[in-house]
């Protein structure tokens, strides 16, 4: 039997579905976005990700999660490189909507999505108070962060830069997070 797919979808209607799905998917608000496969750099940027701030993270209950955790932001459904979580853990929990700090890689056909569209989203979620978008082909990252009612940003670039994380007291050299990564070089 075939189902027509009626849009708008509910949230509700989303998380039924998707929960049967073999692959995963985001939620716009109003359909299922397909997720795209990711590249070897941003992979490494990933596990580099994790283990750096991972073993740097000593308060808890603060923890680093990877991309399998679904997070719920205005509405949307995201599935963030990594994330900061400092509530208390939920057993058999699949979508959190109260993390620290979220992690982006960008990449060319991400751009617009992570710049624009999830930075308003995590911007409009009060729990969230920093949003790191690490660079694919450079050691690099675009910072957003809370300073009272205000969303400010940052550059943080090359190898000895220090990516700060206040939030949790934790700073990690940029070139960790880039070990193993074939960066673009300058002309």
């Amino acid at each position: 039997m075939t189902t027509a797919l009626h849009y708008p979808w509910t949230l509700e209607q989303f998380l039924a579905w998707e929960e049967r799905q073999e692959l995963r998917y985001e939620f716009d608000g109003l359909g299922p976005i397909g997720m795209a496969g990711g590249s070897e750099a941003q992979a490494e940027i990933q596990r580099n990700l994790l283990i750096a701030v991972g073993t740097r993270l000593d308060r808890p209950p603060c923890r680093i999660i990877g991309s399998d955790l679904k997070l719920l932001v205005a509405e949307h459904i995201r599935y963030p490189a990594a994330m900061i979580l400092c509530s208390p853990r939920g057993p058999g929990r699949s979508v959190v909507s109260d993390p620290v700090i979220v992690f982006e890689i960008l990449s060319e056909s991400t751009a617009n999505t992570d710049l624009i569209e999830k930075n308003a989203e995590y911007r409009a979620t009060p729990a969230v108070q920093r949003y790191v978008i690490l660079e694919q082909t450079h050691a690099a990252a675009i910072v957003f962060s809370r300073k009272g009612e205000d969303w400010v940003s940052e550059i943080v670039a090359g190898e000895q830069a220090i990516l700060r994380l206040p939030e949790v007291g934790v700073e990690v050299p940029l070139a960790e997070l880039y070990r193993d990564v074939e960066l673009t070089k300058r002309a």
